[in-house]
Order: C-alpha cells, then structure tokens, then sequence
C-alpha cells in the first residue's frame, strides 16, 4: 500500500493529465477524444514538445533560455526564403536551417561558457536580436514554404497494405511500440537478476505491460481510425523518436550525467573532472538546434513563415518544463515529466478553446495551473515527500518517503561515470 502511495504522488502529473482530458471530454460533450482533435493536439503543439527536451537541459544546469522563439522564427523565414527565392532544394534548405541554429547556438554557448554571461542574459540578448534579424530579413513579409516541409509539419502517415479497418501506419508503429516495451521489460528483469539485485514480481511487470498496451491499442485506435488520408502525424513520430533519443542522453550517456552532476553541484562537477564550460556549450546549442528543428516544423504546418512566428514560445516551453517537474535552482527534472508538462498545456488550451473561453481568461487559467504545479512540488519537497521528478529517477531501493525522499544536492565531489543522484 505505501508503494502504491508513493506511485500515486509520483505520477501526479499523468493523473493530472488524464483529469484534464476526463473534465474536458465532459464539458466538451466528447469532442476531446476523436481521431481529429487528437490529430490537432499533436500537430498543433509538437514544436513546443520538441523544445521541452532543450530546454529542460537547459534549466537542470540552472539557466534559462529566453531566445527559443525568435530563434525557431529566425530560422524559419530563413528556410522559407532558401526554398521560394534562392530555389535551394526543400531537403538542402532544412539542412541549411538546422546548421544555422547549431551556428546560433554555438554562439550563445560561447557567450555563456566562455565569458561567463548568465544564460539570462544571453538569451536575453538573443531573444532581441533575433526577432529583429527575423524582421528584418523576411521584411515582415509571409513566405510559403514547399508541399514536402509541410508534410514535415502537418503531415501524416502513408496508408498501405490490407484493409484492417484502419491506418496501417499507425497499427505498425503501436505494434512495434508494445514490442519494445515487452523487450525492455524483460531485458530490464534479466540484468536485475544477472547481478542479484530485487527483481520484481512477475505478475507487477504483467500487470504493467497490460496497463500500457491498452493505452497503446486505445491509441491506435483513436490515430487509426480517423477519416480517410489521415493517421498519426508525422511531426508526432519526430516526437516520438526524438524523445527516445533524448531519455537515453540523459540516463545513459556520459554529457547526460554530466549535465546532472553540474546543475547539482557545479563545483563538486569540476572537482571531480566534469568539463563545465564544455557542458554549457553542449546545453545551449542543443537548445538553438532544437529550436531551428521546431521553427521548420511551425512553418510546414502554418504552410508559410510569418512575422509573427515564435512570439511568446518561450514562455510556453518554460511552463511546460516547470509543469512536468523540473526544479528553479537546477539539478532536477526528466525528459518524460518535461513532455508530459507540455501536454498537459496543449490539453488544457485545447480544451479551453473547445469550450469557447476567451482569450484572456485562458491567459489567467494557465497561469494559475503554472502555479499550483510548481506549488504542489514545492509542497511535497518540503514536507520530505518525493516529487514528482524526484520520484520517477530515484533509484530502485531508495527510501519512498520521508525526508530522504526530496530533492538531493550533492555536496561532495561526484564520480561522472555515474548518474548524478537528483532525488
């Protein structure tokens, strides 16, 4: 029972999630789950998505990006331009965006690890500069961007194969994503009994791959199932597999426990050898390439570039990491928590717009749910509870509850061979 209750604090924000989407399918009267509305979610905020995995590298070290939409709005209208007035190929001209956001986050990670100007700041400055370079290269003009780029943004997946009722995209991605999780489950089983360590029961591992292949098979249906020519978007599978990549970075690479070790203790990190100013680079320019990747994708689904792009994605992208757990002074968070955050922002302006809530009082909603997730973290950190990050990476074995249980900074030297203990 108290494993249970430490799972229910720890999985706060899905529940807070899955509450969203049962209130709003409730006022909504069902028009939150259909095939179309789920569609519109996905592909109306993948970009912001993608840039919660930058970011919240970016605010475990203990910084703070400001410039990811004048950056994603910078490269857009460069790419916009590549294709309808330099006649550079669609494929060459998303390259070329990509490298401009690796040339811009090289930029501001030189000012921050280099000179040592507070990302802040940087970004800050950034976040100037590159609106203003955005105008003044586009000229405040709208610029249309190719078929194929915007299949990149608000694209679907081909149809193919057998009549089986539905995508059969879609219903291979769910069956290869069930695949995956059986085989990582029992991988997982097979090591902790490899080195003697507390293997779970059989039936709990079961249980759990039960509870998430009906979620999967309800997903497919709803993604598999949606009027003709349509299917899991495209810009969601660059989601997909971009959150893959970024979970194994950072649990399972060397710069990922690296920029863990710095944001718990940044000068225990370079006792111990951890190249902080390597580091900071790395984080900032992962972040401008994240946000050249997310600026192409908003304008294949807006199917232009316009002088409006960008404006206020940072805001967003900050919420959405602060929602899914990450804490203000560093050190905390995970890509999963940083996702699920967004999404509860896109559910929760989805649903607010479904029911007809004006602008303003969407403004003053979110805001106030900003508040009481970081609230609600806050609370549980200092009352000696896990939160909700603190929870998801603390290690098998470690305490549940009690003082133990919240936020850890390290204060001596750290091993970077070793994930960083954050919870």
């Amino acid at each position: 029972m108290d494993s249970f209750k430490g799972n229910v604090r720890g999985f706060g924000m899905i529940f807070a999630l899955l509450a969203l989407i049962v209130f709003f399918q409730w006022q909504t009267g069902g028009n939150v789950l259909t095939p179309s509305n789920a569609m519109n979610i996905i592909i109306n905020n993948s970009h912001v998505l993608i840039m919660t995995m930058g970011m919240l590298m970016v605010i475990v070290i203990g910084h703070i990006d400001l410039s990811v939409g004048s950056v994603a709005a910078t490269v857009g209208i460069v790419v916009a331009l590549a294709t309808a007035e330099w006649e550079l190929h669609w494929a060459l001209a998303v390259l070329l965006g990509i490298a401009l956001g690796f040339l811009i986050g090289s930029w501001q990670g030189f000012w921050l690890a280099q000179i040592g100007i507070p990302g802040f700041i940087t970004t800050l400055a950034g976040m100037m500069f590159f609106r203003g370079l955005n105008q003044y290269i586009g000229h405040s003009k709208t610029i249309p961007v190719p078929e194929q780029i915007q299949k990149m943004g608000s694209g679907y997946l081909p149809e193919w194969g057998p009549n089986t009722g539905m995508n059969n995209s879609t219903l291979l991605l769910g069956i290869v994503a069930i695949l995956a999780l059986v085989f990582l489950e029992f991988r997982k089983r097979a090591r902790l009994t490899r080195i003697n360590a507390d293997v779970p029961p059989l039936y709990a591992s079961i249980l759990k791959l039960v509870l998430f292949g009906v979620v999967i098979g309800y997903l497919v249906q709803l993604f598999g199932t949606g009027r003709p020519g349509t299917s899991f978007p495209i810009p969601g599978v660059i989601l997909v597999v971009l959150a893959i990549i970024y979970t194994f970075v950072t649990t399972r690479t060397t710069i990922g426990r690296h920029v863990y070790a710095v944001g718990g203790n940044k000068a225990a990190a370079a006792l111990s050898g951890v190249n902080t100013k390597g580091t900071y680079f790395f984080v900032m320019l992962n972040m401008s390439v994240l946000a050249s990747l997310a600026g192409i994708l908003f304008i294949g689904r807006m199917r232009a570039s316009g002088p409006a792009d960008g404006l206020n994605w940072e805001l967003d992208v900050i919420a959405a990491v602060f929602i899914g757990g990450a804490a203000v002074s560093g050190g905390v968070g995970t890509v999963m928590g940083s996702i699920i955050g967004g999404m509860v922002m896109a559910v929760l302006n989805n649903g607010l717009q479904l029911m007809s809530i004006g602008a303003a009082s969407q403004q003053m909603i979110k805001g106030l749910v900003l508040l009481a997730a970081v609230a609600f973290d806050v609370y549980n950190k200092t009352q000696g509870r896990p939160s909700i990050t603190g929870w998801l990476t603390r290690k098998k074995g470690a305490p549940s509850d009690g003082a133990s249980g919240g936020a850890i900074t390290q204060v001596g030297p750290v091993d970077p061979s070793k994930p960083t203990e954050i919870a």
